[in-house]
């Protein structure tokens, strides 16, 4: 068991919080030459197993590699949810977009009387920071702009995971619409993609309280290995119709990075863009059998160190 799996077990959620807001103000006072020691430590704290930054063989050492060599401010661009819109329309057309139905820089800014019935605001700088609103009317209002305006004075690269391409990113709030698809929620096909050249899908459903993964090659057949993060296998769900596109369009948005994760939705016949993510799950997912974490590690070629804003880590 990891120090983390033991600590939320002993401790209360309250005392859990506590320690995230401990961690998370630790590592805002480091200075970035600590960043690759203190990346170490929180890896060791979660897997209970080193992480060999210095020369990385598998994926997940990999992704932790291009954390503190690869971290560009191209990559914080696309990785902003507002900006990385207009990338993707000059790449691959903009009607894979979901549309926009507002950008702000403060939560007081939004006019919620104007909005739809349903929508989903989200912070553009970090990963999770997501409101959904199924019935507006059921919202309350000022708590949203108390957790958006929360958000938006936090650092995504400093909660833990040094995913320091984020500090790229500029903080404001997105709205779009709620978007539902025939599996009665909304799945998520995600795409794992080396310079280009996908790698596996795998598909997360999230009925209330769980969250549902399940690993596919290319073709759709079901991979001889799981990759997972804190998830349950799912059951095989269907291609989906816009596979092909898909695949194309993962392969197109996915040059030029050793390694991307191009994440796309299919509604009402329609494929859309979700977000492109460079630290998949920060770097935490597991590969049952663990083999396959050297097999794709082995695919995945590094570009040359790259210092993090004047700073070789």
């Amino acid at each position: 068991m990891s120090v983390r799996g033991a600590a939320e077990i002993v401790f209360s959620p309250p005392v859990q919080n506590w320690l995230k807001q401990v961690i998370y103000r630790h590592n805002c006072r480091l200075s970035p030459d600590h960043y690759r020691s203190a990346l170490k430590h929180w890896y060791w704290l979660f897997k209970c197993r080193p992480c060999h930054v210095e020369e990385p063989r598998t994926m997940t050492e990999k992704i932790h590699w291009l954390k503190l060599y690869d971290s560009t401010p191209v990559k914080g661009r696309l990785a902003d949810k507002f900006l990385v819109r207009q990338w993707v329309a000059d790449t691959v057309g903009e009607r894979y977009l979901v549309p926009l139905l507002g950008v702000w820089d403060s939560p007081d800014e939004i006019d919620f009387e104007s909005l739809p019935d349903s929508f989903v605001l989200k912070a553009t700088h970090g990963s999770g920071w997501n409101i959904l609103v199924p019935d507006k009317r059921t919202l309350d209002v000022e708590r949203a702009r108390q957790r958006l305006r929360d958000w938006l004075g936090l650092r995504q690269a400093m909660k833990g995971g040094f995913e320091l391409h984020y500090e790229y990113c500029e903080p404001r709030i997105v709205c779009e619409p709620f978007l539902r698809d025939d599996s009665g929620g909304l799945r998520d096909y995600k795409f794992m993609v080396f310079d280009g050249v996908v790698q596996f899908v795998f598909t997360v459903d999230r009925p209330p309280g769980r969250a549902l993964r399940g690993t596919y090659l290319p073709d759709w057949t079901r991979a001889p290995f799981e990759y997972t993060c804190e998830a349950d296998r799912a059951p095989d769900v269907p291609a989906p119709a816009g596979l092909e596109t898909m695949l194309s369009l993962a392969g197109e948005l996915g040059k030029g990075f050793a390694c991307a994760r191009i994440d796309f939705y299919e509604v009402d016949g329609n494929v859309y863009f979700g977000e492109i993510t460079f630290t998949d799950a920060d770097g935490l997912s597991d590969f049952a059998p663990s083999r396959y974490d050297r097999v794709f590690g082995d695919r995945i070629v590094l570009p040359e160190k790259k210092s993090f804003k004047g700073v070789m880590l």
